[in-house]
């Protein structure tokens, strides 16, 4: 059978009851796990981190999930159900933003270097351009454009093991950097029509 999306979306699983037929159920530890404000340690977690991915999701549910980082406590904690990251300056195809503009939703997983355990948070969202709250989160040492607000609804800590399956931090599992496409010839490549230079060039 040759592997392709209609062949294989034969066996898809169809509803919520054929997929928990698949797994057993979680603990009580982690159904009761996810609270819905930021605590006094969800707070010192962030206070250290340094790098999130945020997801979101368009009108028509198209998914996207864009990494952002700063200095540690960018995600400022403005209170214990509200979060505010500012936008840094980027690419500008503002995929996060449009998205939750169109939705009003986001999600958010932190990072800390060399943890495991990584925590996440879930709630309501929108694109501010509130001067007092800009003039707060000067990551870079000037207000930026536009903040993301999180209304948070859902914290809890994920477990790690996705980190200790991939070895992640394990720096003797890295790929050679001679191994690894180079970023450059991935532009080029995809954008089209761009010489190696002329790649270089616009990462910058």
């Amino acid at each position: 059978m040759e592997l392709t999306w209609t062949a294989l979306a034969g066996a898809a699983v169809r509803d919520e009851t054929e997929l928990s037929a698949l797994y057993a159920p979680p603990s009580e530890v982690v159904r009761r796990k996810a609270i819905d404000h930021v605590d006094a340690l969800s707070r010192e977690y962030l206070a250290l981190c340094r790098f999130v991915v945020l997801s979101s999701t368009d009108a028509d549910g198209r998914c996207d999930a864009t990494p952002r980082g700063g200095p540690p406590g960018f995600v400022t904690v403005l209170s214990d159900r509200l979060l505010a990251l500012p936008d840094a300056a980027g690419n500008r195809r503002l995929d996060t933003l449009r998205n939750v503009v169109q939705t009003g939703r986001l999600g958010l997983l932190a990072v800390l270097p060399g943890r495991g355990q990584t925590l996440r948070v879930n709630g309501r969202a929108c694109v501010s351009t509130d001067p007092e709250l800009l003039d707060r989160l000067r990551a870079d040492g000037r207000p930026p454009r536009a903040a993301l607000l999180l209304a948070v609804e859902e914290v809890f800590t994920h477990c790690p093991k996705a980190f200790t399956g991939s070895g992640l931090w394990d720096s003797t599992t890295w790929p050679d950097a001679d191994r690894q496409p180079a970023p450059a010839a991935m532009l080029a490549a995809h954008a089209g029509g761009l010489t190696l230079a002329e790649a270089e060039a616009a990462m910058g």
